[in-house]
């Protein structure tokens, strides 16, 4: 996947999550938890789609690496390269 593609796919999964949510206005540099509003359980659910949908696993020690939509896609981008 491209880094377009990647972050088409966070985007996507996170409207699914969360219908009410607007993603077309997400700062990419600000934590997506203040902006969106995500509890932990929409967060694990964001983590369990990309495992669904994607086959990535994202161990509980990288959490922290999924806060802004823009390290989202710095971490997953070579996750999903291949995908």
């Amino acid at each position: 996947m491209t880094r377009e593609e990647v972050k088409d796919a966070i985007v996507n999964i996170i409207n699914d999550i969360l219908p009410e949510g607007d993603c077309s206005e997400v700062d990419p540099d600000k934590k997506l938890r203040d902006q969106l509003e995500l509890d932990s359980m929409d967060f694990l659910d964001i983590v369990m789609e990309l495992r669904k949908q994607y086959k990535v696993q994202v161990p509980e020690a990288d959490y922290p690496e999924l806060a802004t939509l823009s390290s989202c896609i710095a971490y997953l981008e070579p996750k999903m390269r291949d995908i």
